[in-house]
Protein backbone atom coordinates (compact mmCIF):
# COMPACT_ATOMS: atom_id res chain seq x y z
CA UNK A 1 0.00 0.00 0.00
CA UNK A 2 1.38 3.42 -0.91
CA UNK A 3 2.02 5.74 2.02
CA UNK A 4 3.58 8.69 0.21
CA UNK A 5 1.99 12.07 -0.16
CA UNK A 6 3.45 15.14 -1.80
CA UNK A 7 5.38 17.27 0.66
CA UNK A 8 8.20 18.46 -1.53
CA UNK A 9 6.90 22.02 -1.78
CA UNK A 10 5.59 22.27 1.78
CA UNK A 11 7.01 22.14 5.26
CA UNK A 12 6.14 19.15 7.41
CA UNK A 13 3.63 20.96 9.59
CA UNK A 14 1.60 22.10 6.58
CA UNK A 15 1.56 18.51 5.42
CA UNK A 16 0.62 17.15 8.82
CA UNK A 17 -2.47 19.33 9.08
CA UNK A 18 -3.88 17.31 6.18
CA UNK A 19 -3.70 14.26 8.45
CA UNK A 20 -5.78 15.86 11.21
CA UNK A 21 -8.97 13.90 10.56
CA UNK A 22 -7.10 10.60 10.39
CA UNK A 23 -5.25 11.38 13.60
CA UNK A 24 -8.45 12.38 15.40
CA UNK A 25 -10.11 9.13 14.35
CA UNK A 26 -7.15 7.13 15.60
CA UNK A 27 -7.02 8.98 18.90
CA UNK A 28 -10.73 8.37 19.50
CA UNK A 29 -10.38 4.67 18.74
CA UNK A 30 -7.59 4.42 21.29
CA UNK A 31 -9.55 6.53 23.77
CA UNK A 32 -12.56 4.20 23.61
CA UNK A 33 -10.47 1.12 24.32
CA UNK A 34 -7.87 1.96 26.97
CA UNK A 35 -5.62 -0.69 28.48
CA UNK A 36 -3.40 -0.44 31.55
CA UNK A 37 -0.02 -1.77 32.63
CA UNK A 38 2.64 -3.59 30.69
CA UNK A 39 0.30 -5.86 28.74
CA UNK A 40 -1.63 -3.92 26.08
CA UNK A 41 -2.67 -6.61 23.58
CA UNK A 42 -5.47 -4.72 21.80
CA UNK A 43 -3.53 -1.45 21.65
CA UNK A 44 -0.34 -3.10 20.41
CA UNK A 45 -2.24 -5.03 17.73
CA UNK A 46 -4.11 -1.90 16.61
CA UNK A 47 -0.98 0.25 16.34
CA UNK A 48 0.96 -2.55 14.67
CA UNK A 49 -1.75 -2.90 12.02
CA UNK A 50 -1.87 0.86 11.44
CA UNK A 51 1.89 0.88 10.89
CA UNK A 52 1.65 -2.13 8.58
CA UNK A 53 -0.78 -0.13 6.41
CA UNK A 54 2.10 2.32 5.89
CA UNK A 55 4.42 -0.49 4.86
CA UNK A 56 6.21 -0.32 8.22
CA UNK A 57 6.95 -3.52 10.14
CA UNK A 58 7.02 -3.00 13.90
CA UNK A 59 9.02 -5.20 16.25
CA UNK A 60 7.64 -6.11 19.68
CA UNK A 61 10.19 -5.19 22.37
CA UNK A 62 9.64 -5.26 26.13
CA UNK A 63 5.86 -5.17 25.79
CA UNK A 64 5.91 -2.27 23.36
CA UNK A 65 6.62 -1.67 19.69
CA UNK A 66 9.76 -0.39 17.96
CA UNK A 67 10.03 0.96 14.43
CA UNK A 68 13.21 2.15 12.73
CA UNK A 69 12.98 4.37 9.66
CA UNK A 70 15.90 5.50 7.50
CA UNK A 71 19.55 4.47 7.30
CA UNK A 72 22.90 5.84 8.38
CA UNK A 73 25.21 5.94 11.36
CA UNK A 74 23.31 8.30 13.68
CA UNK A 75 20.05 7.31 15.34
CA UNK A 76 17.50 9.59 17.02
CA UNK A 77 14.75 8.13 19.21
CA UNK A 78 11.24 9.52 19.61
CA UNK A 79 8.91 7.99 22.19
CA UNK A 80 5.17 7.85 22.83
CA UNK A 81 3.49 5.90 25.62
CA UNK A 82 0.32 3.85 25.09
CA UNK A 83 -1.13 2.87 28.50
CA UNK A 84 -4.07 4.35 30.39
CA UNK A 85 -5.13 4.72 34.03
CA UNK A 86 -7.64 2.71 36.12
CA UNK A 87 -9.98 5.72 36.31
CA UNK A 88 -13.73 5.73 35.56
CA UNK A 89 -14.18 8.37 32.87
CA UNK A 90 -16.52 11.34 33.52
CA UNK A 91 -15.55 13.58 30.59
CA UNK A 92 -18.90 13.26 28.81
CA UNK A 93 -17.38 13.00 25.32
CA UNK A 94 -19.23 10.74 22.90
CA UNK A 95 -16.14 8.58 22.42
CA UNK A 96 -15.66 7.90 26.13
CA UNK A 97 -13.99 4.76 27.38
CA UNK A 98 -15.98 1.55 27.01
CA UNK A 99 -14.39 -0.01 30.10
CA UNK A 100 -13.34 1.10 33.58
CA UNK A 101 -10.02 2.55 32.42
CA UNK A 102 -9.36 6.00 30.96
CA UNK A 103 -6.75 7.80 28.88
CA UNK A 104 -6.68 10.57 31.48
CA UNK A 105 -3.00 11.38 30.92
CA UNK A 106 -3.09 11.86 27.15
CA UNK A 107 -1.21 8.74 26.17
CA UNK A 108 -3.74 8.19 23.38
CA UNK A 109 -2.48 11.54 22.04
CA UNK A 110 1.15 10.49 22.39
CA UNK A 111 0.58 7.22 20.53
CA UNK A 112 -1.36 8.94 17.77
CA UNK A 113 1.19 11.73 17.33
CA UNK A 114 3.98 9.18 17.12
CA UNK A 115 2.04 7.31 14.45
CA UNK A 116 1.59 10.59 12.55
CA UNK A 117 5.34 11.12 12.78
CA UNK A 118 5.92 7.61 11.43
CA UNK A 119 3.78 8.44 8.42
CA UNK A 120 5.70 11.66 7.78
CA UNK A 121 9.09 10.06 8.26
CA UNK A 122 8.28 7.10 6.04
CA UNK A 123 7.16 9.46 3.28
CA UNK A 124 10.43 11.37 3.71
CA UNK A 125 12.70 8.38 4.22
CA UNK A 126 14.91 9.33 1.28
CA UNK A 127 15.64 12.67 2.98
CA UNK A 128 16.65 11.23 6.34
CA UNK A 129 20.35 11.61 7.09
CA UNK A 130 20.32 8.81 9.62
CA UNK A 131 17.84 6.57 11.41
CA UNK A 132 14.80 7.44 13.49
CA UNK A 133 13.70 4.91 16.08
CA UNK A 134 10.08 5.17 17.22
CA UNK A 135 9.37 3.75 20.68
CA UNK A 136 5.72 2.90 21.38
CA UNK A 137 5.85 2.18 25.12
CA UNK A 138 3.55 0.39 27.60
CA UNK A 139 3.43 0.75 31.37
CA UNK A 140 4.44 4.37 31.90
CA UNK A 141 1.77 4.90 34.55
CA UNK A 142 3.30 2.14 36.65
CA UNK A 143 6.82 3.45 35.92
CA UNK A 144 7.88 0.12 34.46
CA UNK A 145 7.50 0.27 30.68
CA UNK A 146 10.54 2.33 29.71
CA UNK A 147 12.77 0.28 31.99
CA UNK A 148 11.43 -2.94 30.47
CA UNK A 149 12.07 -1.70 26.94
CA UNK A 150 15.55 -0.41 27.78
CA UNK A 151 16.43 -3.75 29.37
CA UNK A 152 15.06 -5.51 26.27
CA UNK A 153 17.42 -3.53 24.03
CA UNK A 154 15.38 -0.62 22.66
CA UNK A 155 18.47 1.60 22.73
CA UNK A 156 20.53 -0.90 20.73
CA UNK A 157 20.62 -2.25 17.14
CA UNK A 158 20.92 0.51 16.05
CA UNK A 159 22.50 2.31 18.99
CA UNK A 160 20.49 5.42 19.93
CA UNK A 161 22.55 8.63 20.00
CA UNK A 162 19.87 11.01 21.35
CA UNK A 163 16.17 11.05 22.03
CA UNK A 164 13.10 13.03 22.98
CA UNK A 165 9.52 12.66 24.17
CA UNK A 166 6.44 14.89 24.17
CA UNK A 167 3.80 15.08 26.88
CA UNK A 168 0.49 16.86 26.28
CA UNK A 169 -0.96 18.97 29.09
CA UNK A 170 -4.38 20.65 29.12
CA UNK A 171 -5.61 23.02 31.82
CA UNK A 172 -2.67 25.44 31.78
CA UNK A 173 -3.13 29.16 31.00
CA UNK A 174 -1.11 28.62 27.83
CA UNK A 175 -2.20 28.92 24.20
CA UNK A 176 -3.08 25.51 22.87
CA UNK A 177 -0.36 24.26 20.55
CA UNK A 178 2.47 26.03 22.36
CA UNK A 179 5.55 23.82 22.72
CA UNK A 180 7.44 24.19 25.99
CA UNK A 181 11.15 23.38 25.73
CA UNK A 182 12.79 23.27 29.18
CA UNK A 183 16.26 24.25 30.29
CA UNK A 184 18.87 21.59 30.94
CA UNK A 185 18.90 19.65 34.19
CA UNK A 186 16.38 17.61 36.19
CA UNK A 187 12.85 18.33 34.94
CA UNK A 188 10.45 15.62 36.12
CA UNK A 189 10.85 14.31 39.64
CA UNK A 190 11.79 10.90 40.91
CA UNK A 191 8.95 8.71 42.16
CA UNK A 192 9.42 6.18 44.94
CA UNK A 193 7.35 4.86 47.81
CA UNK A 194 7.70 3.93 51.45
CA UNK A 195 5.76 1.15 53.16
CA UNK A 196 5.66 0.70 56.95
CA UNK A 197 4.08 -2.21 58.81
CA UNK A 198 3.67 -1.46 62.51
CA UNK A 199 3.49 -4.11 65.21
CA UNK A 200 1.89 -3.15 68.49
CA UNK A 201 0.08 -5.16 71.15
CA UNK A 202 -3.66 -5.21 70.86
CA UNK A 203 -6.25 -5.35 73.60
CA UNK A 204 -9.43 -3.86 75.03
CA UNK A 205 -9.94 -0.14 74.48
CA UNK A 206 -10.74 0.21 78.19
CA UNK A 207 -7.24 -0.98 79.22
CA UNK A 208 -4.75 0.93 77.06
CA UNK A 209 -2.10 0.59 79.76
CA UNK A 210 -1.62 -3.08 78.90
CA UNK A 211 -1.47 -2.50 75.15
CA UNK A 212 0.84 -0.85 72.64
CA UNK A 213 -1.36 1.10 70.25
CA UNK A 214 0.02 0.87 66.69
CA UNK A 215 -2.25 3.74 65.65
CA UNK A 216 -0.40 6.05 68.04
CA UNK A 217 2.90 4.91 66.58
CA UNK A 218 1.59 5.43 63.05
CA UNK A 219 0.39 8.95 63.85
CA UNK A 220 3.74 9.99 65.26
CA UNK A 221 5.61 8.50 62.30
CA UNK A 222 3.34 10.45 59.97
CA UNK A 223 4.14 13.73 61.74
CA UNK A 224 7.85 12.90 61.93
CA UNK A 225 8.03 12.36 58.17
CA UNK A 226 6.69 15.87 57.63
CA UNK A 227 9.45 17.10 59.91
CA UNK A 228 11.95 15.21 57.74
CA UNK A 229 11.03 17.10 54.60
CA UNK A 230 10.60 20.44 56.42
CA UNK A 231 13.62 20.46 58.74
CA UNK A 232 16.21 18.02 57.36
CA UNK A 233 16.16 19.01 53.68
CA UNK A 234 17.96 22.22 52.72
CA UNK A 235 15.99 25.16 51.39
CA UNK A 236 18.16 24.88 48.27
CA UNK A 237 16.91 21.36 47.65
CA UNK A 238 13.37 20.06 47.45
CA UNK A 239 11.45 16.95 48.36
CA UNK A 240 7.88 15.92 48.96
CA UNK A 241 6.97 13.05 51.27
CA UNK A 242 3.24 12.32 51.29
CA UNK A 243 1.55 9.69 53.44
CA UNK A 244 -1.31 8.43 51.28
CA UNK A 245 -2.53 5.24 53.00
CA UNK A 246 -3.10 4.70 56.74
CA UNK A 247 -4.91 1.56 57.90
CA UNK A 248 -5.53 -0.05 61.27
CA UNK A 249 -8.31 -1.26 63.52
CA UNK A 250 -11.66 -2.87 62.79
CA UNK A 251 -13.89 -2.10 65.82
CA UNK A 252 -14.30 0.88 68.15
CA UNK A 253 -13.73 -0.95 71.43
CA UNK A 254 -10.49 -2.77 70.62
CA UNK A 255 -6.96 -1.49 70.16
CA UNK A 256 -5.55 -3.26 67.09
CA UNK A 257 -2.43 -5.36 67.05
CA UNK A 258 -1.05 -3.91 63.79
CA UNK A 259 -1.29 -0.88 61.52
CA UNK A 260 -0.06 -0.06 58.04
CA UNK A 261 0.97 3.08 56.20
CA UNK A 262 2.30 3.85 52.75
CA UNK A 263 3.24 6.97 50.87
CA UNK A 264 5.08 8.75 48.08
CA UNK A 265 8.60 10.20 47.90
CA UNK A 266 9.54 12.73 45.23
CA UNK A 267 12.67 14.79 44.69
CA UNK A 268 15.05 15.94 41.96
CA UNK A 269 18.43 15.28 43.57
CA UNK A 270 19.94 11.78 43.79
CA UNK A 271 21.74 12.64 47.06
CA UNK A 272 18.51 13.90 48.66
CA UNK A 273 16.74 10.80 47.40
CA UNK A 274 19.31 8.51 49.05
CA UNK A 275 19.18 10.52 52.28
CA UNK A 276 15.40 10.11 52.49
CA UNK A 277 15.71 6.38 51.75
CA UNK A 278 18.03 6.15 54.79
CA UNK A 279 16.04 8.35 57.15
CA UNK A 280 12.51 6.97 56.75
CA UNK A 281 13.35 3.54 58.23
CA UNK A 282 15.44 5.19 60.95
CA UNK A 283 12.60 7.50 61.95
CA UNK A 284 9.98 4.74 61.86
CA UNK A 285 12.10 2.42 63.99
CA UNK A 286 12.93 5.17 66.48
CA UNK A 287 9.32 6.22 66.94
CA UNK A 288 8.15 2.61 67.31
CA UNK A 289 10.75 1.90 69.98
CA UNK A 290 9.73 5.03 71.88
CA UNK A 291 6.19 3.72 72.22
CA UNK A 292 7.10 0.08 72.77
CA UNK A 293 6.33 -1.31 69.34
CA UNK A 294 8.28 -2.38 66.28
CA UNK A 295 8.14 -1.73 62.54
CA UNK A 296 9.06 -3.23 59.23
CA UNK A 297 9.94 -0.30 56.94
CA UNK A 298 10.61 -0.72 53.23
CA UNK A 299 11.53 1.63 50.38
CA UNK A 300 10.05 0.75 46.99
CA UNK A 301 12.08 2.12 44.08
CA UNK A 302 10.10 3.78 41.29
CA UNK A 303 12.05 5.80 38.73
CA UNK A 304 14.82 8.41 38.67
CA UNK A 305 14.43 12.00 37.55
CA UNK A 306 14.20 12.97 33.89
CA UNK A 307 17.53 14.61 33.03
CA UNK A 308 17.23 17.12 30.20
CA UNK A 309 20.43 17.27 28.15
CA UNK A 310 21.68 20.76 27.27
CA UNK A 311 23.05 20.16 23.78
CA UNK A 312 20.12 18.07 22.54
CA UNK A 313 17.55 20.44 24.02
CA UNK A 314 19.08 23.64 22.71
CA UNK A 315 19.40 22.04 19.29
CA UNK A 316 15.70 21.14 19.39
CA UNK A 317 14.78 24.62 20.58
CA UNK A 318 16.53 26.17 17.57
CA UNK A 319 14.96 23.66 15.18
CA UNK A 320 11.44 24.20 16.50
CA UNK A 321 11.68 27.99 16.70
CA UNK A 322 12.57 27.99 13.00
CA UNK A 323 9.66 25.70 12.12
CA UNK A 324 7.08 27.23 14.50
CA UNK A 325 8.09 30.87 15.07
CA UNK A 326 6.40 32.44 18.09
CA UNK A 327 5.03 29.11 19.32
CA UNK A 328 7.99 27.85 21.36
CA UNK A 329 8.53 28.87 24.99
CA UNK A 330 10.53 27.90 28.04
CA UNK A 331 8.36 26.48 30.85
CA UNK A 332 9.80 29.18 33.13
CA UNK A 333 8.16 31.84 30.93
CA UNK A 334 4.73 30.50 31.85
CA UNK A 335 5.45 29.93 35.54
CA UNK A 336 6.33 26.26 35.29
CA UNK A 337 9.63 25.44 36.97
CA UNK A 338 9.83 21.66 37.13
CA UNK A 339 7.30 18.84 37.07
CA UNK A 340 6.46 17.28 40.41
CA UNK A 341 4.93 14.42 38.49
CA UNK A 342 7.28 11.66 37.41
CA UNK A 343 7.95 10.22 33.96
CA UNK A 344 9.65 6.90 33.34
CA UNK A 345 11.30 8.21 30.18
CA UNK A 346 13.91 8.95 32.83
CA UNK A 347 15.30 5.47 32.17
CA UNK A 348 16.11 6.62 28.63
CA UNK A 349 17.57 9.95 29.78
CA UNK A 350 19.89 8.08 32.14
CA UNK A 351 21.41 6.24 29.15
CA UNK A 352 21.43 8.70 26.23
CA UNK A 353 21.29 12.52 25.89
CA UNK A 354 17.59 13.34 25.66
CA UNK A 355 14.91 15.96 26.12
CA UNK A 356 11.31 16.12 27.34
CA UNK A 357 8.95 18.60 25.66
CA UNK A 358 5.49 19.72 26.71
CA UNK A 359 2.70 20.43 24.23
CA UNK A 360 -0.14 22.61 25.54
CA UNK A 361 -3.41 20.85 24.69
CA UNK A 362 -6.18 23.14 25.86
CA UNK A 363 -6.16 26.60 27.48
CA UNK A 364 -7.68 26.75 30.96
CA UNK A 365 -9.79 29.78 29.93
CA UNK A 366 -11.27 27.94 26.94
CA UNK A 367 -13.10 25.11 28.68
CA UNK A 368 -10.13 22.90 29.50
CA UNK A 369 -10.58 23.18 33.24
CA UNK A 370 -8.83 20.04 34.42
CA UNK A 371 -5.32 18.73 34.07
CA UNK A 372 -4.17 15.16 33.64
CA UNK A 373 -5.32 12.24 35.83
CA UNK A 374 -8.75 13.84 36.40
CA UNK A 375 -11.84 11.83 35.38
CA UNK A 376 -13.29 14.91 33.61
CA UNK A 377 -10.13 15.98 31.78
CA UNK A 378 -10.48 17.08 28.16
CA UNK A 379 -7.76 17.51 25.53
CA UNK A 380 -7.70 19.74 22.44
CA UNK A 381 -7.50 17.39 19.45
CA UNK A 382 -6.37 20.25 17.22
CA UNK A 383 -2.82 19.76 18.54
CA UNK A 384 -2.51 16.20 17.23
CA UNK A 385 -1.05 17.28 13.91
CA UNK A 386 1.23 19.76 15.69
CA UNK A 387 2.61 17.01 17.91
CA UNK A 388 3.24 14.71 14.96
CA UNK A 389 5.09 17.48 13.16
CA UNK A 390 7.18 18.33 16.24
CA UNK A 391 8.28 14.70 16.50
CA UNK A 392 9.13 14.42 12.81
CA UNK A 393 10.83 17.81 12.40
CA UNK A 394 12.89 17.29 15.55
CA UNK A 395 14.15 13.90 14.39
CA UNK A 396 14.85 14.90 10.79
CA UNK A 397 16.65 18.13 11.61
CA UNK A 398 18.66 16.71 14.52
CA UNK A 399 19.95 13.99 12.20
CA UNK A 400 20.71 16.54 9.51
CA UNK A 401 22.74 18.63 11.96
CA UNK A 402 24.59 15.70 13.54
CA UNK A 403 25.33 13.42 10.60
CA UNK A 404 28.02 15.73 9.17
Amino acid sequence: MSNAFDIKEKNLFETTTALQDELSDMRRQLHKNPEIGLELPQTVAYVKNKLADLGIEAEEVGGGLVVTIGSGEKCFLIRGDMDALPIQEESGVDFSSTNENMHACGHDFHTTMLFGAAKLLKANEDKLQGQVKLMFQPGEEILAGAKAMVEAGVLENPTVDAGMMIHVFPGFPIKSGTVLVPSAGPFASTSDWFEIKIQGRGGHAATPEVTVNPLTIMSHIHLALHNLEAREISMYDSAVISTTIMNGGVVDNAIPDTAYMKGSIRTFDPAVREYIFKRIPEIAEGVAQTFGGSVEAKIIIGCPTVEVDHEVTESLRTILEAEFPGEIANPLEVGLNKLGGSEDFSYVTQEVPSSMLILAAGHSDEGYLHSVHHPKVLFDEAVLSKGAAVYAVSAMEWLAQNSK
